[in-house]
């Protein structure tokens, strides 16, 4: 049955790992598949030749119409008709672009970007993009990609090194590598000089969660945070994260017996808590209001945040794999780095009291006589600073005036 266009805008995957096909007829079809940041759809063409079965890739969908790909089709398969194996013909033709655009690496690199980009996720493949955009074409871009060498790579490097983006810095590397290693394929290049490169460049700090603690840059990740078009249940825990600043793991594994939004309160249990008692998470309107629309999704399970696996939470990494499509790498901020952010901001910019920060961010702290505070301590106090702290961050997602040091609140 031939495809429509509902049909392909309404496709779903079934969870293959290898996709699922939904033929057009004459051997074309729209492999449907899940990546990391949603659904991707691609036009592929089964045909034989020379009594080999090939594939022949048509484009992806939506920047391949249906139209565009039956056009398509339709030339190949008149290739194949005169004998001449389109496939084939599609390589020699780009191979012949390349050597006579002088072999540049600029012009490598974009064809392995296009004809590596279903190998990615939509949001994952922009920001490969970005990177080459912005810190490698500008530098290398224009230069025979024969004549780079492990000292040129390493340049590169040391510029996005100086600007302290490690992980995207390692990541970079690792792309342009692959470029090299096409180049080598295609005959255009006999070596990948970025081997050894990265034993010259600086080692991110183990035992360390980066975090954003500059109100001034806290206001577009915030911005960037509530513009986040992934599944709602990942936006949904992005946005509470800061909200809450709890440790990542309660956020994710958080069920819902544990909460009370009636009285605004999530309750977490001791078994899940370092201190082995429960822990009292005053909630303001903002975070209820976010729970509330979450409930009408999840709210029928056992998590809050359930993973597409059934009876699971999300993945451990899925905030940090949502602040990285948003374009902020390991070394900028972690879902972790929310704790620090709130701890200084709260502290060193609010003027909050430290006590209540801390029981917050479920620290022991003492009274002066040594003991430990019971759960319920200055539950009241808590509260408030907790809408204050909501308050502030709409503030400054809003771009109100960033409040400077201030008078120390004694709720």
């Amino acid at each position: 049955m031939a495809l429509t266009d509902t049909a392909i805008r309404n496709a779903k995957p079934s969870g293959k790992p290898s996709g699922d096909k939904i033929t057009d007829g004459d051997g074309m079809y729209l492999l449907v598949k899940q990546t990391s940041d949603g659904i991707g759809k691609y036009w592929r063409m089964d045909y034989r030749i020379d009594g080999k079965r090939k594939t022949l890739s048509l484009g992806t969908y939506p920047a391949v119409s249906l139209t565009k790909a039956r056009k398509r089709r339709q030339e190949a398969r008149g290739q194949l008709a005169d004998g001449i194996d389109p496939a084939a013909d599609k390589r020699e033709k780009k191979q012949a672009r390349i050597i006579a655009a002088g072999a540049q690496f600029e012009v490598i690199g974009r064809d392995w970007l296009k004809t590596s980009s279903s190998e990615r996720g939509e949001e994952t493949q922009k920001r490969v993009e970005s990177w080459f955009e912005r810190d490698v074409f500008p530098f290398i871009g224009k230069t025979p990609i024969g004549d780079l060498g492990p000292a040129d790579i390493l340049n590169l490097m040391k510029r996005m090194e100086k600007r302290d983006i490690i992980d995207s810095m390692r990541r970079v590397l690792g792309y342009i590598s692959k470029v090299f290693r096409l180049a080598m394929v295609m005959g255009l290049t006999d070596r990948d000089p970025t081997i050894g490169v990265a034993d010259q460049l600086k080692q991110r700090e183990e035992g360390h969660f980066a975090a954003i603690t500059d109100p001034a840059k806290v206001a577009p990740l915030l911005r960037a945070i509530y513009g986040y078009e992934g599944h709602i249940v990942t936006r949904s825990a992005l946005k509470l994260m800061p909200l809450l600043f709890q440790r990542p793991h309660m956020v994710r594994e958080a069920e819902w017996t544990e909460f009370d939004l009636d009285a605004a309160v999530w309750t977490i249990p001791a078994e899940k808590m370092k201190m082995s008692i429960d822990h009292i998470v005053p909630l303001p309107t903002q975070a209820v209001a976010i729970f509330r629309e979450l409930e009408s999704i999840t709210g029928h399970g056992k998590y809050l945040f359930a993973s597409h696996r059934a009876g699971r939470p999300m993945s451990d990494n899925t905030i940090n794999a949502a602040l990285r499509a948003l374009g902020y790498s390991g070394s900028e901020m972690t879902g972790h780095g929310f704790r620090a952010m709130a701890r200084t901001i709260l502290d060193e910019v609010l003027g909050e009291r430290v006590d209540l920060i801390e029981h917050q961010l479920a620290h022991t702290v003492k009274d002066p006589n040594g003991r430990a505070y019971n759960r319920t301590a200055h539950l009241p106090a808590r509260r408030a600073m907790m809408q204050r702290w909501a308050d502030y961050l709409d503030k400054l997602r809003a771009g109100a005036e960033i409040l400077k040091f201030g008078t120390r609140n004694e709720a």
